[in-house]
């Protein structure tokens, strides 16, 4: 198997599981979620670089205005991404947010064709049409625009596409994003201690607990996508991005409860329909290759 279709699957289903993780957060608010989530991640990814040796990548990335550039735009877009997910589980909108990273493997599919040129197989662009197909019916059934999942799709889009031809590695390129996050985190965390009000304040060892897990729950994941997302083809980690939604549309339905209705199922046999039509053919593919 490619390396990247193992690292990719395996961050997908991280993400897929990760709506358990922010419920037991509920009594934060989203924003200061994000803040600690911030500040633990680079705290771990750091401890990482010390355990490897891997420092002598920062002399030299600051004397990069470009390459600062292009990754404080992708650090704007992941800290986005991640706000209005924590804002949609804590707000019981799981399915909404499962919408969102329906939607996200077309953003890909379309970044890749139009801006890097890939050219996906005539097999390929029928699983992209048929899983576009539901979307568009469940986007129908809500009655309005899904503004939680185009703002998912599109940031989230966006930034596999710049991690994708960035010149660092997953980790340094993390711990960049990481670090040029931080300082802004760390001065609103001490906002909030100072006014009194945040987790800070109330000292509660639990939720300190859970707060210092978002580290690893966050870089882990964005490490495995990243190594993924530097090995294959938009269109391919696209489709694999359905293990996500799919593990979180269950997890909004069966054990969080949310209403949903009948009629929406259409939609998301569609989009199974269409991970099923993909694998057959990277299957014929695979085998005609390798004769």
């Amino acid at each position: 198997m490619n390396p990247g279709v193992l690292y990719s699957a395996l961050a997908y289903m991280c993400w897929g599981l990760v709506p358990l993780y922010f419920m037991q957060l509920s009594s934060v608010g989203a924003l200061e979620v994000v803040l600690h989530r911030t500040v633990w991640a680079l705290v771990f990814l750091l401890g990482v670089l010390a355990v490897l040796r891997r420092w002598t990548w920062l002399a030299t990335v600051f004397r990069q205005p470009r390459l600062l550039a292009a990754f404080a735009l992708s650090a704007l877009l992941l800290s986005t991404n991640w706000l209005v997910y924590v804002w949609s589980v804590q707000n019981h909108h799981v399915l909404d947010a499962s919408l969102g990273y329906f939607i996200l493997p077309l953003v890909n599919v379309a970044l890749g064709f139009f801006i890097l040129r890939e050219r996906p197989r005539r097999g390929q662009w029928l699983a992209v049409a048929v899983a576009a197909t539901g979307v568009l019916w469940l986007a129908v059934q809500a009655g309005h625009p899904p503004w939680i999942a185009l703002a998912l799709a599109s940031s989230f889009g966006f930034y596999g596409l710049l991690r994708k031809v960035a010149s660092l590695g997953a980790l340094e390129g993390l711990t960049l994003e990481t670090l040029l996050l931080a300082p802004v985190a760390a001065v609103v965390l001490g906002f909030f201690a100072w006014q009194g009000t945040g987790t800070v304040a109330a000292g509660d060892t639990s939720t300190w607990i859970w707060l210092a897990l978002g580290g690893p729950i966050t870089a882990v994941p964005l490490l495995l996508f990243a190594a993924g997302a530097r090995r294959i083809s938009l269109t391919t980690m696209g489709i694999l991005q359905y293990i996500s939604p799919s593990l979180q549309f269950a997890i909004g339905v069966w054990l969080f409860h949310e209403p949903f209705e009948k009629a929406r199922l259409v939609g998301f046999v569609l989009i199974w329909s269409a991970l099923v039509v993909y694998s057959l053919e990277s299957w014929w593919f695979s085998r005609q290759r390798d004769r």
